[in-house]
């Protein structure tokens, strides 16, 4: 196939109102385009692997995709090598990632999408694991993968799922802001964007573009964190550079 990276990251697999995947259905038709016919599902993230990989593929097969599921195939390195797109799923990411490490697929996926130019698209676990690290999930460690670096697709984290301050809760736990403020006070750390759920982040070779029906918060070590539109243009995240320090 061949061609620059081509990435699609959700970060919420649904949508308050909707179906399973119902708010990006078409920005995923747009994305995958003719050319390709089946996906490689990855449903490591959750537990009941079988149900997961039904919804999804119920939900490929009606926009036109049949859908293989990683968790089916007896050679999972192989099935990636074949994969002409791969869809990493939403859940919790420890697990996910552990799974992927345990399953030897890290470079694997990393080959064929950074080399070999397939799509690959990611709802939220799915969308972390597409980042430098883990760093910045919101998940509980509920099991220990062997390490925190990601697939490094692209080159800075994402916190999905990002939520606001609510100014009248009288909740007195951290916000998401000051737990990415927390990261941030450690050095050497990468820029965090936070997309707000109904947010994606698509990114064709070096062109990386805000989409979706909200925005994005993002986090530059030592800065102040800054609000962006659908329609934002982060191409220059993608330079694999010490941001935070500029």
């Amino acid at each position: 196939m061949g061609g620059p990276r081509r990435l699609l990251l959700v970060s919420n697999s649904t949508l308050h109102g909707g179906g399973y995947l119902g708010h990006c259905q078409q920005h995923i038709k747009s994305f995958l385009g003719q050319r390709v016919k089946r996906v490689l599902f990855v449903p490591y993230a959750l537990h009941d692997r079988d149900a997961y990989a039904r919804t999804a593929r119920e939900k490929f097969e009606s926009l036109g995709y049949e859908l293989d599921s990683l968790h089916e195939s007896c050679d999972p390195v192989e099935a990636v090598r074949k994969s002409e797109a791969i869809f990493i799923g939403g859940g919790n990411t420890f697990r996910l990632l552990k799974a992927l490490y345990d399953n030897s697929l890290i470079q694997e996926i990393r080959k064929r999408v950074l080399e070999d130019g397939i799509p690959y698209m990611g709802s939220s676990a799915g969308t972390n694991v597409a980042t430098i690290s883990i760093n910045t999930t919101n998940d509980m460690p509920i099991v220990y993968p062997p390490s925190l670096q990601a697939l490094g697709l692209i080159p800075f984290n994402i916190n999905p799922h990002y939520l606001d301050p609510d100014v009248k809760s009288t909740h007195m736990g951290e916000t998401r802001e000051e737990r990415i403020r927390q990261y941030h006070e450690e050095p050497n750390t990468p820029p965090v964007l936070g997309l707000r759920e109904g947010a994606m982040l698509l990114v064709e070779g070096d062109k990386a573009t805000l989409q979706g029906v909200t925005g994005a918060r993002l986090f530059l070590r030592g800065k102040k964190p800054t609000e962006h539109e659908p329609g934002t243009d982060f191409s220059f995240l993608l330079i694999d550079s010490n941001l935070q320090n500029l």
